[in-house]
């Protein structure tokens, strides 16, 4: 498969990654089809699509008819077939949960001639592990956007231990075509990114547990003292507590390094729904969840 050759992508999953991922190719240029298991989750990603559009509209950044063109190439569906037909590259974007990936990539893998290549968008997971569930281990890989996606340039490219070069060549080329930037990375838990992020996302929690500092003042800190844009807990409910939980205990489960080992304030927060602004409320208050 070379990238010259992709006229349609499908994306499975309508939630923040899978909209934005959806909105990134059809900007690009791309026909899109994204799916999701009910209408209802379609229409919620149609509205995650629209709604910073439309704000740039209004900005003077983008005219209604840009916006019109980028939404227009985008198809919604619950039909796996309708969305794997005449797509030569699939985009799995469904919850960060080894058992529901493994399960929708067999289901689409039966769906799509075996030339069609497979990506995951996962943040923590063996991309061989997924691979093996589907005839196509070696057009398999892994593509990790990061949230926002439509903002964000970074894209880090996986390769599990069936991936050919050529297919790691072909999803290089692919993030290129719609405007990110490419990292390679050997499967590896965490793989770059995650690996460094999450061992200091989750020792400010063991920082606030402890008392060391209130929220305000350790994420001010972070801010002023290293220039990163977002403090560590501003950045942990803009993406959810829980989705962090959950990539803290894949790090630990496969390494059983104590680096990864979950802070138990962060447990009972999700245990208490605190899980970020998609709740109303995480390490901060948010008011009513959008």
């Amino acid at each position: 498969m070379q990238v010259e050759d992709v006229q349609k992508v499908c994306v499975l999953g309508a939630g923040a990654m899978g909209a934005g991922i959806a909105q990134v190719c059809a900007q690009a240029g791309y026909a899109v089809a994204m799916r999701d298991i009910e209408h209802r989750f379609v229409e919620s990603g149609f509205r995650r699509i629209r709604g910073p559009l439309l704000k740039r509209v209004e900005k003077g950044k983008m005219t209604q008819e840009e916006v019109d063109g980028i939404v227009s190439r985008i198809e919604g569906t619950t039909d796996m077939a309708l969305a794997v037909k005449d797509a030569q590259l699939v985009i799995e974007a469904v919850p960060e949960k080894m058992d529901i990936k493994r399960q929708v990539l067999a289901e689409v893998d039966k769906a799509c001639p075996p030339e069609v290549v497979f990506a995951s968008n996962t943040s923590s997971l063996s991309i061989t592990e997924m691979a093996s569930v589907t005839r196509r281990a070696d057009r398999f890989v892994g593509l990790h956007f990061f949230n926002p996606a439509p903002v964000m340039k970074l894209v880090e490219v996986i390769r599990g231990s069936e991936t050919s070069k050529d297919t790691v060549a072909f999803a290089k080329a692919f993030c290129a075509k719609i405007g990110k930037e490419p990292v390679e990375v050997k499967e590896a838990p965490g793989f770059v990114v995650n690996r460094l992020l999450v061992p200091m996302m989750n020792e400010a929690f063991n920082l606030l547990q402890e008392g060391i500092a209130s929220p305000e003042d350790i994420d001010k800190a972070m801010k002023l003292g290293t220039n990163m844009p977002m403090g560590p807990f501003e950045l942990a409910d803009f993406t959810g507590l829980d989705i962090g939980l959950d990539t803290m205990e894949t790090l630990f489960r496969e390494t059983g390094d104590a680096r990864f080992r979950p802070s138990p304030l962060l447990r009972q927060y999700v245990r208490a729904g605190r899980l970020g602004r998609k709740a109303g409320r995480g390490v901060y208050e948010y008011g009513q969840a959008p």
